[in-house]
């Protein structure tokens, strides 16, 4: 008798629970915001995401996500120390470079570029300054040929233009850019960012490229572009930091800062369509107080940085697989839809 009255005791304990918990009850954890992006990086289609994300508000880590490996071959599995070409992001670090050496009076942004590089042959020489440069609005097709538009009258998205920006630096710091640049990384605290010719970084992963059977190929020209244009290494950790140094003031003073991220131009970009660029920044018309960063293509490595100055949050997604080429949408499709569930959260 004792036994049973035991069991209903204990029945009616779990039904009175049971019946003061809703089922409907809201999860307020930290991580409910996030659960669509690890429902988004399940996904096979259009093609399986291979990289990193993190997500931060200040220094607080919001959402950190692996997936896949540094090195598919050896089934190296990915973490958070690993290294990636950043691709198009590297421009913003030039820009800050070329905006310190303004703020110290070692160069001008007006005056033209033959001043600093007076090797070059052609005439524009005289008629491009740096902030053609830094807007894409130059027109120099090659070292040596005419110009494609007469300077400050089109917009032409070129990474010749970012080299010359570092054989400035070169010149009026009489130094070679990847000791400047390296300087730059070692005074922040960005420890796991280089030069790729600075070759101390121990975490690069291999990048590859999607063929058009779907075989995916170890890609051996991932530094074939410009290094200020797009071929520095970093990491997620790196980036995040890069964006408080940055958009806090610790990099630049305010009025570079606004040089930097206010509308110096308007690109035609393959994904976002019309948006407004800054000097290596980029955002959409009205926007530089929302969303502001940038994205990053290197043969191998497809990736995005962006900062949202209303939440102080960061986004850097990073993936070293570059799939779906034919179609750059396609190719970014983890990032922008990672930037999209992340704003319907902060309803941006």
């Amino acid at each position: 008798m004792l036994y049973l009255r035991l069991i209903s005791l204990l029945l009616s304990s779990c039904i009175l629970l049971f019946s003061c918990t809703p089922s409907n009850t809201k999860d307020t954890s930290p991580n409910k915001p996030f659960k669509k992006i690890d429902h988004l990086i399940e996904s096979i289609l259009p093609h399986t995401f291979n990289g990193v994300i993190l997500i931060s508000k200040g220094d607080s880590v919001l959402y950190q996500t692996t997936k896949g490996y540094a090195n598919i071959a050896q089934k190296d599995t990915l973490n958070l120390n690993h290294q990636f070409v950043i691709g198009s992001i590297s421009k913003q670090i030039t820009a800050v470079l070329i905006l310190q050496a303004y703020e110290k009076g070692l160069l001008d942004l007006e005056t033209p570029i033959a001043e600093y590089l007076p090797e070059l042959s052609l005439a524009w020489k005289d008629s491009i300054n740096i902030h053609h440069l830094l807007t894409h609005k130059h027109g120099i097709q090659s070292l040596d040929k005419a110009l494609a538009f007469p300077p400050d009258s089109q917009f032409q998205y070129s990474q010749l233009g970012y080299e010359l920006l570092a054989q400035i630096l070169e010149s009026v710091h009489q130094q070679a850019f990847v000791a400047i640049s390296s300087r730059l990384f070692q005074e922040n605290g960005l420890k796991n960012t280089f030069h790729p010719q600075n070759k101390v970084y121990k975490h690069l992963v291999k990048g590859y490229t999607e063929e058009e059977n779907g075989n995916l190929v170890y890609e051996t020209q991932s530094f074939e572009n410009y290094v200020p244009a797009g071929g520095f290494i970093s990491t997620v950790q790196d980036l995040t930091k890069w964006n408080l140094l940055l958009h806090h003031g610790k990099l630049l003073k305010p009025n570079s800062l606004q040089l930097m991220s206010v509308k110096q131009a308007t690109r035609q970009h393959p994904i976002f369509n019309a948006i407004d660029y800054g000097y290596g920044l980029t955002f959409k018309a009205e926007e530089q107080a929302v969303q502001i960063g940038a994205l990053g293509f290197a043969p191998g490595f497809v990736s995005s940085n962006f900062y949202f100055p209303s939440t102080n949050i960061s986004l850097v997604v990073l993936e070293n697989v570059a799939a779906n080429l034919a179609d750059f949408k396609q190719t970014f499709y983890y990032h922008t839809n990672t930037i999209a569930l992340l704003r319907a959260d902060l309803n941006l």
